[in-house]
């Protein structure tokens, strides 16, 4: 018996510590959405990652039959397509979150394929899996995080002009990459490239092998700047960054992890804010900390982390200095694009002005992309055409219907939806855009084998 192509899921949502509380939990709110057993959003609790998908960490049910979502596809791989299916196995290829960040989660990387094997065989008790996990981060509400390498000429400003850094990075270390980089932090060279890189990795690895006595002191002296500089606080923060700004991350910064070597990782990396709507690709081995906000997150299958800082839990430094990629780049390189999603695979009637549907596809991966479509009428419908592979639907705001074929359901909030392989999917609004807002919100993330080695990608 072929299963029908639309089940709505029950999803499992984690508390961690560093979730935002209650019901500001983007989170807490999209779980509590769907009736669940035993789950209830307490105001006190922090609720921290809503996961969608076949992971066996926290696996999706059918809502109606609870059977896990893994069940289904296993029963059933015409659900994946058998193109996904033959190349990803029984299970769906990306797991698809919601991120509700109240506090700084820990400075990390993912690993790549075959560093993932050889971490899971020797230690799976902390690497869970043998798998990859590249990830694209969307912002739901205004996001903040450190990710990637800062351009070379920043890291060496803040060198020059916030003491403690240099303290702990080392003076060796440090004039050794500003030897190396100096009229060369932009060069395209390769050789130039593999030497900044070489220069870059051993200032980093100095600074994260710091002992605790010698933090301690760095941090009070770093501290003691950031309150009493104000604006002028890291050289006035350098090129591309205010130093207010950096100053008031420090003491926040130090609230939630005190005298954790986090304060410091900062002025290696990026300080990125992501507005409503814009999103980054991080490729596996690259470097990132989110701080505050909620986000859509789709990713491989996986739930490797490698973390080095703002964490309670198992730490690797030696992995992470060691596997990172050390590719420097500014901000906006770390912003995907956005195109408009239309044409073959998609059709939309009755939008109104304002209504959208964007495509975040990091085309150098094949497990997953994402479409953000925002219907902004009444009446207002979205034809999603089939693909041969499998969907997974979250609707983030507003409220309408979902079908697929003769089935058809309501979608509001928090509803999340799985759409098997080679089904056309309709969405209907039943929400009217207020004073410039949007009405019905939809975010559908799916693996499609026509994307397959297709040529151009993002702007990453």
């Amino acid at each position: 018996m072929v299963q029908v192509p639309l089940v709505r899921l029950q999803c499992g949502c984690n508390s961690y510590d560093w979730g935002k509380v209650g019901k500001t939990s983007a989170a807490a709110k999209y779980a509590a959405a769907t009736p669940s057993d035993g789950f209830s959003i307490q105001e006190e609790k922090p609720y921290a990652e809503l996961w969608m998908g076949t992971h066996p960490s926290l696996p999706s049910k059918d809502l109606e039959t609870q059977r896990s979502l893994l069940e289904l596809v296993q029963d059933n791989q015409q659900l994946l397509g058998s193109t996904v299916a033959q190349k990803f196995g029984d299970k769906l290829p990306f797991l698809f979150k919601v991120l509700s960040i109240g506090k700084a989660l820990s400075i990390q990387a993912h690993p790549n394929k075959k560093l993932a094997e050889q971490l899971h065989a020797k230690d799976p008790k902390n690497y869970p899996d043998d798998n990859h996990k590249p990830e694209m981060t969307i912002a739901v509400t205004p996001f903040d995080g450190l990710c990637g390498f800062r351009p070379l000429a920043e890291i060496s400003h803040f060198l020059q002009n916030v003491p403690a850094f240099r303290k702990l990075v080392g003076e060796d270390e440090a004039k050794n990459f500003e030897s190396t980089v100096k009229g060369k932090e932009t060069s395209e060279n390769d050789a130039d490239v593999q030497a900044n890189k070489k220069a870059l990795q051993a200032a980093f690895t100095k600074l994260m092998n710091t002992d605790k006595a010698a933090l301690e002191s760095a941090t009070e002296e770093l501290l003691k700047a950031a309150s009493s500089e104000g604006a002028s606080f890291a050289g006035e923060g350098g090129p591309s960054n205010d130093g207010q700004e950096l100053a008031d991350l420090v003491v926040r910064l130090n609230d939630q992890f005190p005298k954790d070597i986090g304060l410091f990782v900062q002025f290696f990396l990026n300080y990125v804010k992501l507005e409503v709507g814009e999103a980054m690709f991080l490729r596996a081995d690259d470097i990132h900390a989110y701080l505050s906000g909620d986000i859509i997150e789709c990713m491989a299958s996986s739930d490797n982390v490698v973390r080095a800082g703002f964490t309670p839990k198992f730490k690797d430094v030696d992995t992470l200095t060691s596997m990172l990629t050390y590719s420097y780049a500014p901000i906006d390189k770390q912003k995907m694009e956005r195109p408009d999603y239309s044409g073959v695979k998609f059709n939309a009637t009755a939008y109104s002005s304002n209504s959208s549907a964007i495509e975040y596809n990091p085309k150098e991966i094949d497990e997953f992309a994402v479409v953000r479509a925002a219907l902004n009428k009444s009446g207002a419908k979205a034809t999603f055409n089939d693909i041969d592979g499998p969907s997974i639907v979250l609707a983030t705001k507003g409220k309408g219907t979902i079908s697929v074929g003769n089935k058809s359901e309501k979608i509001e909030e928090g509803y999340v939806f799985f759409v098997g392989s080679t089904a056309t999917l309709v969405i209907e609004s039943e929400t009217d855009a207020e004073d410039g807002g949007e009405g019905l919100v939809v975010f559908k993330a799916y693996c499609d084998p026509e994307d397959w080695n297709s040529n151009g990608g993002q702007k990453l």
